[in-house]
């Protein structure tokens, strides 16, 4: 299944919220989340564009497989995910595999649904404020998400392509 997202850095979300609620969107409620990802043993998945994470969300844990990226504006990549009933087993199975844990990621994300997107606002720790745009369905073209993205008030200028985890460790071209 592709994730057909892009994500954009802003310096406040207040306005950003206040344009979706003008839109109409529906506030789909808000979350705490704590990605652990961790870094194959037998190759660096940050040299391959790939990524895997065991999310703490509400109550659940989810493990997911993130394939490189697909074009040269959006995050748009394959995406497989799994639910896990134990976190810390999870954990450990990866541990034991060799796999390595390379860096925790905590947000708080506010949720809209507006048409055919869904729009998260997230507080990351030690980041900042971003707002990630997800469509749903299969077809896309990145200029439509941009598109998108300026409904809102936010400039091209402000994508950000590298992933939480690529802008804490400082990786990445920007």
């Amino acid at each position: 299944m592709l994730e057909i997202e892009i994500k954009a850095r802003v310096p406040s979300l207040e306005a950003i919220e206040a344009r979706l609620r003008e839109k109409g969107a529906r506030y789909l409620g808000e979350e705490e989340q704590v990605d652990a990802y961790f870094n194959h043993p037998c190759r660096d998945f940050a040299a391959t564009d790939e990524a895997l994470r065991l999310r703490r969300a509400r109550g659940r844990v989810i493990l997911t497989y993130k394939g490189k990226k697909l074009d040269a504006v959006t995050k748009t990549r394959e995406e497989v995910s799994v639910g896990v009933d134990d976190y810390e087993a999870a954990k450990q199975i990866l541990l034991r595999l060799g796999f390595v844990e390379v860096a925790q990621v905590k947000k708080l994300r506010r949720r809209y649904s507006l048409g055919d997107y869904l729009v998260e606002l997230d507080s990351v720790a030690n980041l900042g404020a971003f707002v990630e745009v997800e469509k749903k369905g299969e077809a896309y073209s990145p200029e439509e998400l941009v598109t998108f993205l300026a409904s809102l008030g936010i400039g091209r200028e402000a994508v950000e392509r590298r992933s939480y985890l690529e802008l804490l460790l400082g990786e990445g071209d920007g």
